[in-house]
C-alpha cells in the first residue's frame, strides 16, 4: 500500500467515524437520563434525511435552509416520539419502554415506507460539499474534510451545555438520581425532553452529512448505521458522551482500515462492529469509558 493509498483510507475512516461518533451521542444520551435504549433514534436519522430531501427537491428550499429546518423538525419529531412512546411508561417495568421503543422504530420505518414508497432515492448533490479536493494524487471529497469539523464542533457546544448550563447541571442531575432530582425542584418531564430533542438535533446533522456522503435513501436507511452506532456507544461506555465519540472513530477507523489492508475481507466490514463489541464487553463490560454502577435493593 502506497503512502497515498493510505492518507486516502485513513480520511475515509476518520470521516465514517464522525458520522458514527455523532449518531452514537443520540443513544449515550438518553440511555445516561433514562437508563433505556432509544431504538427509535436509526429511524430519527433517517426521518431526517426524508425532511431533507423532500426540502430541497419538492420545495425548492435554499439547501443551507433546508439544513437548519431539517434540524428543527428532527428535534421535534424526537420531543414527539418521547412524549408520545416513552413518557405514558416513565413508571412502567423497562421492559414495557423497550417494547415500546421497538414499536415506535418500526412504525416510523412502515409510515416512511408507506409515505415515500420504498424506492431507494437518490440525496441532492450539494455542489459545494459534493466537490472533489485533489492533493496531489489523494482525491477527497469535500464532505469528508467537513464531517470531522462538524462532529468537533458539536462536541464541543454539547460537552459546553452539559458540563456549565443549569439545564445541563440539571441533566447531570437527572441521570445521577431521578427521584433525588424531581425533590430538589428539576422539572423531569423538561429535562427529558430537552435531551431528546439535543440527541435529535445532532441524529439530523448527522443523517444530512450521511446522505451527501453516501446518497442513496431508503425507509431502511437507519438500520445498519444505526446498530453500528449503537455499539459504538457501549463498545466507548453507553452513558458517556466522551466514550461514544471513541467508540465510533475506533467502528470507523476499524471498518476502513480492515478492507484497505485485508480487501478479501471487504464484505465482512459489518462483522467487525460487532466482533469489537464481543471482545471490548469481553475484557471490560461496561465499555472503554464506563462506570462500575451499584443498584440499591
Amino acid at each position: 500500500m502506497t503512502a497515498a493509498s493510505f492518507a486516502q483510507h485513513m480520511v475515509n475512516g476518520i470521516s465514517l467515524g464522525s458520522l458514527y461518533a455523532l449518531i452514537a451521542i443520540g443513544y449515550t444520551m438518553v440511555y445516561g437520563i433514562l437508563l433505556m435504549i432509544n431504538f427509535a433514534h436509526a429511524d430519527i436519522v433517517m426521518m431526517a434525511c426524508y425532511f431533507a430531501f423532500f426540502g430541497i427537491t419538492a420545495f425548492h428550499i435554499p439547501w443551507y435552509l433546508t439544513f437548519i429546518g431539517t434540524i428543527i423538525a428532527t428535534a421535534l419529531l424526537g420531543v414527539t416520539i418521547e412524549r408520545s412512546a416513552y413518557r405514558p411508561l416513565r413508571d412502567a417495568p423497562k421492559n414495557s419502554v423497550l417494547i415500546s421503543a421497538i414499536g415506535a422504530s418500526f412504525l416510523l420505518e412502515n409510515l416512511a415506507n408507506y409515505i415515500f414508497s420504498g424506492r431507494p432515492m437518490n440525496f441532492p448533490e450539494i455542489p459545494f460539499l459534493s466537490s472533489i479536493i485533489s492533493v496531489g494524487s489523494i482525491k477527497i471529497q469535500a464532505i469528508c474534510l467537513f464531517i470531522p469539523v462538524v462532529t468537533v464542533v458539536c462536541l464541543c457546544i454539547l460537552l459546553h451545555i452539559v458540563n456549565h448550563t443549569k439545564t445541563g447541571m440539571a441533566m447531570r442531575a437527572v441521570s445521577k438520581d431521578y427521584e433525588i432530582a424531581r425533590v430538589m425542584g428539576v422539572n423531569i418531564d423538561n429535562i427529558i425532553s430537552i435531551t431528546f430533542a439535543i440527541g435529535s438535533a445532532l441524529a439530523a446533522v448527522g443523517a444530512i452529512m450521511w446522505g451527501i456522503r453516501y446518497p442513496g435513501i431508503t425507509p431502511y436507511l437507519g438500520v445498519m448505521p444505526g446498530l453500528k452506532c449503537f455499539i459504538a456507544a457501549v463498545v466507548g461506555g453507553i452513558g458517556n458522551i466522551k466514550g461514544a465519540v471513541i467508540g465510533g472513530f475506533i467502528l470507523g477507523m476499524g471498518e476502513i482500515l480492515i478492507v484497505a489492508f485485508f480487501p478479501q475481507f471487504s464484505g465482512y466490514r459489518d462483522a467487525f462492529a460487532f466482533i469489537v463489541l464481543i471482545l471490548i464487553l469481553f475484557y471490560k463490560p461496561t465499555g472503554l469509558l464506563g462506570e462500575k454502577t451499584t443498584e440499591k435493593v
